[in-house]
């Protein structure tokens, strides 16, 4: 069985060092590539290198203003691209079974993934809760959701 291939789209993230958190989990994870999008900052940056330990220089990344143009760019290559959001109709992450390749989709760390990308998904997954917040800190639910991504048997 090949491994599953994986991408990230991180859209509007405001923290620079959630955007390092990114690179350092995408690299434990074997994410093969990262877009950055909206006002998501990219490196160089202090900050994101601080988190990051030198994984933004070997994990391959591209900066778009446009999340969806990126979205319909990869679905036209045959990516499946999936949300991680709070949001009825969604699926738990740990049942969710990907295919051979998916894009991770991650938003704002206060308002989320913006309807209009969650439009042009193909899926959303949401991790469950069960303490008093409704919510992770983004870069930590990132985490958690590659980790089923990778895990998972399809």
């Amino acid at each position: 069985m090949e491994e599953k291939r994986i991408t990230l789209l991180a859209h509007n993230i405001r923290s620079l060092w959630n955007v390092g958190s990114f690179f350092r989990t995408s690299d434990a994870m074997n994410v093969e590539k990262i877009y950055l999008t909206g006002y998501t900052a990219t490196p160089p940056r202090r900050e994101i290198s601080k988190t990051a330990i030198g994984a933004e220089d070997w994990i391959d990344w591209e900066y778009s203003e446009d999340p969806v143009k990126v979205i319909e760019k990869l679905k036209s290559d045959r990516w499946n691209v999936v949300a991680l959001e709070i949001k009825e109709g969604a699926q738990e992450v740990s049942k969710y079974s990907p295919p051979e390749k998916t894009c991770l989709v991650v938003g704002h760390e206060v308002t989320g993934v913006p309807r209009e990308i969650i439009d042009v998904c193909d899926d959303v997954v949401y991790i469950p809760m069960h303490g008093k917040k409704e919510s992770l800190n983004v870069s930590v639910a990132l985490g958690i959701a590659l980790h089923y991504l990778r895990n998972s048997v399809y």
